[in-house]
């Protein structure tokens, strides 16, 4: 019997976040068995960002975005094809991922959003915002939505949506935690997804 060794490539993940990274710290747990998904880079537009440290406790290489490089000049383009990105995946990230980037990475973007699009999206519309405005709309659900990224804020096509339930007595920071919940729940399994999608895997 002939034995035929068939090499899997490895796609390389880079995610992008801003802030604490409870959801990039939920992705790398999701796929440090995986065969063929690689969390290669994170990237960041705030040096002081908690992402940072789970990046360097789970020794994966961090690149600082320069605002003026990152809109005006190259968008980094050079150090993620060095890297050998495939995929961006926005955690919590607060810029406009520039037009340069959605043309090199062409159905290769996700962002999650918290809230279920369309309502409650847009430039500002991120944290303890949103949370504040469902409860002021006296919405009672709201979610998360993972969609693909266009050049516009919290635009592109829907890949998924999960909801929950805002009571009278919710706060900012109650609802917050549901949407967490959902978070962490769902958008690890939905990046596997796309990307097996994406590139023939299933």
């Amino acid at each position: 019997m002939v034995y035929i060794l068939v090499e899997t490539k490895q796609y390389n993940l880079a995610i992008f976040a801003s802030g604490t990274g409870s959801n990039t710290k939920k992705i790398i747990e999701f796929f440090e068995a995986s065969s063929f998904i690689t969390i290669a880079l994170i990237v960041s537009n705030k040096p002081e960002a908690g992402v940072l440290d789970i990046a360097r406790a789970n020794s994966i290489s961090t690149l600082i975005l320069e605002k003026e490089r990152f809109f005006k000049g190259d968008a980094y383009e050079p150090v993620l094809k060095e890297f050998g990105i495939d995929f961006l995946v926005l955690a919590g990230f607060l810029w406009k991922i520039p037009a340069h980037l959605i043309h090199i990475y062409p159905t290769a973007i996700i962002n999650i959003h918290p809230a279920l699009l369309p309502d409650f999206g847009g430039k500002g519309m991120y944290g303890n915002h949103v949370h504040e405005a469902v409860i002021n709309a006296k919405k009672d659900k709201s979610g998360i939505t993972i969609h693909f990224v266009d050049e516009h804020y919290d635009h592109g096509k829907h890949i998924f949506q999960a909801t929950c339930s805002v009571l009278p007595t919710d706060t900012p920071e109650t609802l917050a935690n549901k949407i967490h919940q959902l978070e962490h729940e769902h958008f690890p399994r939905i990046i596997e997804e796309v990307v097996l999608a994406k590139y023939n895997l299933q």
